[in-house]
């Protein structure tokens, strides 16, 4: 790797490379066609150094603002400063049913029933709560079943949800770990391993998509699986709501839990999503932690200490609606619901992604490799692309830094994966060009 700075020299040098490379024009060419490229100018695009939109490939950690988010939050502002107490039941948006307004976009975009969906808490918090109703222990059937490598609050929760019940984790806990020198999961083994622990399993908890190398599980054969043993299953789906396609009720799951903030571009600790599938959301008698906005609307304000359960998902709601994290949600379902729902964006997403995958085997499959499965070796793939610097003088955290500074946002991960993620909402094929062939600038 050269010793130069890769935001002053090397784009002059890729500027003059690209107006003379068929393959930019290819580009160029894809993005002209492109069906849903004005959704782009439906968000703020921060910008890079020299005042140029950033190549922003991290949206799948923080996605990009809605440009009606804003206003939308400052609505809702300005409706506190003239109402007082009666924004709560005037206005369009009466801040005591806000949750409703987001509710059929986002079941629409997992694949849901409205009644199965609620927005509400945060994704650690929801998964506590389904776990206080689908974690039902007894002496013989009390392990949980999680990946070695899931996201670490998840198994912060699920040890902490097993010692609140009395059991040690080094015990109750298994952990599915890929074999041998394998970076993913093996949906088999996967398999194999449930029905090896079908009597001992009170739950099994996965990822839709594994935010380490991108691989999408297979959540229909998984809940099938589980479902045969009696085994309770749910789903974290951080980076799988607004990413792939979900048909949760579909697939029969028994619950997931979600941020929004990622694909759903909602903003910083934005609140999160929860499916309950409807034959348990229907079910008034399931045992929860329940609170008073999960109580019977045409009663909950005779204030009576006997809870009456909403017989939806909104049963497990605890508190009453985040109006401004809310405001921001609806902002940018709006623009979901403007790209004409998930089937256009994921047949996007999938040429995206394609065109970044070939880029890069074409011109660095000596120095890149691309952990992430493809769509040829997995269900479905979602836009993230796991990247491991392999070149022998070349650490990868060095060249994260590089793309930095030469205005291409992507994310760390340790001990060694760049993630890129290309997404349909607002990312363009020719930034896919500029971003390959600058980290061929940075790893010549």
């Amino acid at each position: 790797m050269t010793g130069s700075n890769p935001n002053k020299d090397p784009p002059k040098e890729l500027e003059n490379q690209m107006a003379s490379d068929p393959e930019f024009e290819l580009a160029q060419q894809m993005d002209r066609e492109d069906p849903l490229a004005s959704l782009r100018t439906e968000f703020h695009l921060p910008a890079a150094e020299d005042g140029q939109p950033q190549v922003y490939f991290v949206g799948n950690s923080l996605g990009l603002q809605p440009k009606q988010a804003a206003r939308y939050i400052n609505d809702e502002l300005n409706r506190w400063s003239e109402l007082g107490v009666r924004g709560h039941f005037s206005g369009p948006f009466p801040w005591m049913a806000y949750h409703e307004f987001l509710t059929e976009t986002m079941a629409e975009i997992v694949g849901a029933q409205a009644n199965e969906v609620v927005m509400m808490n945060s994704l650690t918090v929801n998964l506590y709560s389904m776990m206080s109703t689908f974690y039902r222990p007894t002496m013989t059937r009390n392990k949980i079943l999680i990946e070695q490598h899931a996201f670490p609050s998840d198994h912060y929760a699920v040890e902490s949800q097993l010692r609140l019940h009395g059991f040690a984790p080094e015990k109750t806990l298994i952990c599915a770990a890929p074999a041998g020198d394998e970076q993913c999961l093996n949906t088999d083994s996967l398999c194999r391993l449930i029905e090896e622990h079908q009597d001992e399993l009170a739950l099994v908890l996965l990822p839709g998509v594994q935010y380490y190398t991108g691989q999408v599980f297979d959540m229909p054969r998984l809940t099938e699986t589980a479902h045969r043993y009696g085994i309770p299953i749910g789903f974290d789906l951080a980076h799988a709501a607004g990413n792939i396609e979900l048909k949760l009720h579909e697939w029969n799951a028994d619950f997931a839990v979600w941020c929004s903030y990622k694909y759903l571009n909602s903003g910083p600790g934005s609140v999160g999503g929860c499916f309950i599938h409807e034959r348990h959301a229907t079910n008034t008698q399931l045992p929860r932690m329940a609170g008073w906005w999960g109580h019977d609307k045409a009663t909950r304000f005779q204030m009576k200490n006997e809870f009456h359960p909403i017989a939806t998902a909104e049963g497990w709601q605890m508190s009453n609606a985040p109006v401004f994290s809310m405001a921001a949600v609806r902002a940018s379902l709006e623009v979901f619901e403007k790209a004409g729902g998930m089937a256009p964006l994921i047949a996007k997403s999938r040429k995206l992604t394609g065109y970044f995958r070939e880029l890069l085997q074409k011109k660095l499959s000596q120095q890149i490799e691309i952990i992430t499965p493809t769509s040829e070796s997995a269900p479905q793939a979602g836009c993230q692309l796991s990247l491991k610097v392999i070149s022998s003088n070349v650490h990868g955290k060095r060249v994260k830094a590089q793309l930095d500074a030469a205005g291409m946002e992507t994310d760390w991960r340790e001990p060694n994966v760049i993630r890129a993620a290309p997404v349909p909402l607002y990312n363009q094929f020719a930034e896919v060009y500029r971003f390959v062939n600058t980290l061929c600038q940075i790893l010549r």
